[in-house]
């Protein structure tokens, strides 16, 4: 039925721009701009892969208030499924401010009681696991709900079913090393932490050696993402360094790493080799960082692909 299913967070997200940190000391802090979008790691990704064309199944957690209301008109209107999705009354539906420096550098603030990190793997319907051959667990570590025991338990199960097992990944919350997430990350095809991310986990510095070191933990493919240098990509056989678009005009950070895995999923979905994957992932995520907000960049596979023809020339 679908192309991809993804798995993960979706909220609102309030962003303000430029953001100085020495005028939130005062009473009232200008910026040129306040925005308000969806965001989350798999809204972001999803968003993308829809509007690159593929058809996706998104399972999150929503409450049923007024921002989850809103998410899932903008889902429709986007051409997501969310059937899969769960509405829970007694929850609120996530909401994050977003503060974004001169740099396009981020700070944020979240509602600990929000959606954000309750998703967990009863919300999970595992017969919805059957419904794409790829399938994007978007993040490790978001939700404390979701500790290594439930994920080793679905990616065990999405296995089974025969999908192609993806992950991103955000920064370890309470000092996790590579072993204690063996258990689960074993069963990934695709793993794509950014640098710091892969570099806290692992305790290495080194690219190819954070990248062995995840290797011999299971993971068939790890897919460092490295921000302006690009991406690094290693497999037992390859190793594959691929630059970033030269010519981004960067304006604010927020979900490019989201955008990133959807341009890498794409390229997985349309049997791209590993290094035309890295950098159709690279495109995706130069024109992510070119607007406000993480859904905000990305409008069509034909923007992508003039920048992917560019970058192959």
């Amino acid at each position: 039925m679908y192309d991809i299913t993804l798995i993960g967070a979706a909220i609102l997200d309030v962003l303000a721009r430029p953001v100085s940190k020495k005028e939130l000391a005062g009473r009232s802090c200008p910026a040129d701009s306040v925005t308000l979008t969806p965001g989350g790691d798999a809204c972001n990704e999803a968003t993308t892969l829809a509007r690159l064309g593929k058809r996706v199944n998104l399972i999150t957690k929503l409450g049923n208030d007024l921002s989850g209301q809103l998410l899932l008109h903008y889902f429709q209107e986007n051409g997501v499924s969310t059937e899969d999705t769960v509405i829970d009354p007694d929850l609120d539906t996530g909401i994050n401010m977003v503060l974004v420096d001169e740099e396009a550098e981020r700070s944020f603030i979240t509602n600990r009681n929000g959606s954000l990190r309750k998703l967990a793997l009863p919300d999970i319907n595992l017969e919805a696991l059957k419904k794409a051959p790829l399938l994007c667990f978007a993040s490790i570590f978001v939700s404390p709900c979701f500790d290594v025991p439930a994920m080793a338990s679905l990616f065990r199960s999405a296995k089974d079913q025969g999908c192609t097992l993806c992950a991103d990944m955000t920064r370890c919350k309470n000092n996790e090393r590579l072993p204690d997430i063996q258990e689960a990350i074993q069963y990934l095809d695709y793993l794509f932490p950014n640098y710091e991310e892969a570099k806290a986990v692992s305790g290495l510095s080194d690219p190819e050696a954070i990248a062995d070191a995840f290797l011999d933990c299971g993971v068939s493919c790890m897919v460092i993402k490295m921000g302006k240098d690009g991406c690094f990509i290693k497999t037992k056989d390859q190793s594959l360094m691929i630059p970033a678009y030269p010519h981004t005009r960067c304006i604010d950070t927020t979900g490019a790493g989201d955008n990133f895995a959807a341009g890498f999923l794409y390229g997985l979905s349309e049997q791209m080799s590993l290094a035309d994957c890295g950098r159709f992932a690279n495109m995706t995520a130069s024109l992510a960082v070119e607007s406000l907000g993480a859904c905000t960049g990305v409008q069509s596979l034909s923007q992508v692909m003039e920048r992917f023809r560019e970058s192959t020339r």
